[in-house]
């Protein structure tokens, strides 16, 4: 059972890599700042972290890896929230639905998950 699992795990991993990358090449055609860093040669799917400015120094940052999956969010620098697996995963969905549905000039989502 457990190899069954570490297996799934994995490709969970590679899905949401290759996520991931689209999502990035996605917002940078459309002008705003993302970056998506895969771990190792890109091929293997062991991780990448994801990085997306939304606007007045407002920042996400989404790592997943064969350790686990985080989602970080931070204004002027300070740590507003941080999820982990599952949540995390619902959360970057969620933006990149409102990044991805802003018109292109518009780098800021409408409605930011956390306000200070």
């Amino acid at each position: 059972m457990f190899p069954r699992l570490a297996e799934q795990y994995r490709s969970v991993v590679h899905d949401l890599v290759m996520s991931l990358e689209a999502l990035a090449t996605s917002l940078q055609s459309r002008g705003m700042a993302a970056t998506c860093y895969s771990c190792g040669d890109g091929r293997d799917g062991h991780g990448a972290s994801f990085v997306a400015n939304l606007g007045t120094n407002h920042m996400v940052r989404f790592l997943v890896s064969d350790f686990g999956i985080s989602w970080v969010e931070s204004r002027n620098g300070h740590e507003l929230v941080k999820l982990e697996g599952a949540e995390a995963i619902q959360e970057l969905q969620r933006v990149a639905q409102v990044l991805q549905s802003a018109p292109s000039q518009d780098v800021a989502p409408a409605a930011p998950s956390i306000t200070p």
